[in-house]
């Protein structure tokens, strides 16, 4: 299965317009924003569990990382609430699923194979910073190793900017709305742009929280059939 495999192209998706999918589980749906593979692949997904749903214990033998959007996601490492950014490196097992339910928007096959490096922040507990010379903008770091760069920016109403995606990129509207490249985006709404490219955003008059990745897009790989 092929969904937005061109990563050459610029893509835009609105999660919220897209059919959920049931998953294997019961309980469990998803959004498919883009994949390569069939039920193992690489893939960039929207997830729901319905409450006191779960899936099977399993190993992510390329990865997982995601972000909650809604709810609380549990495994036996923790409760995760809304907010809360995990990366789970190759190798790794748990057991997910969600008592209250919850929503979450999930990268996998997307790390270096050699990664061991266990992520988790509660974003709405870290810290924020205002980078130098983008006034307007709060960014709490995430993730980076050098090739990859993972962060959360929260943009003030009306704030307009350009954000560089050496490397390729990935944006995910969390909360509010914008605008990039003429595309009005609200939550869920996905951007994905192919190495070299460039997020040009303008914040809604509520302002918006982004989720940004930028850098892995370079060599695209996916797990064998």
């Amino acid at each position: 299965m092929k969904i937005n495999a061109d990563f050459s192209q610029r893509v835009v998706v609105h999660g919220d317009s897209v059919e959920w999918v049931r998953s294997p589980m019961a309980g469990v749906d998803r959004r498919p924003l883009d994949r390569i593979g069939d039920e193992v692949a690489r893939a960039t997904t929207i997830v729901r569990y319905a409450p006191d749903s779960h899936f099977s214990p399993h190993t992510h033998d390329g990865g997982e990382e995601f972000l909650v959007l809604e709810g609380v996601f549990e495994d036996e490492h923790g409760a995760f609430p809304a907010g809360s950014y995990i990366r789970n490196p190759p190798t790794s097992r748990h057991t997910p699923g969600s008592t209250p339910g919850c929503m979450i928007f999930v990268k996998l096959w997307q790390f270096d194979l050699a990664d061991r490096s266990h992520v988790r922040i509660d974003t709405a507990k870290s810290g924020a910073v205002e980078p130098a010379g983008r006034p307007g903008i709060m960014v709490t770091p995430l993730f980076d190793d050098g090739q990859e760069l993972v962060r959360l920016e929260r943009w003030a109403p009306g704030t307009a900017g350009r954000v560089d995606a050496v490397g390729g990129g990935e944006l995910l509207v969390v909360e509010g709305s914008a605008s990039e490249s003429g595309d009005a985006l609200r939550p869920q709404s996905w951007v994905r742009v192919p190495d070299g490219g460039t997020f040009d955003v303008k914040a809604g008059k509520a302002g918006a929280v982004f989720w940004l990745k930028t850098g892995h897009l370079r060599h695209i790989t996916a797990p064998e059939a």
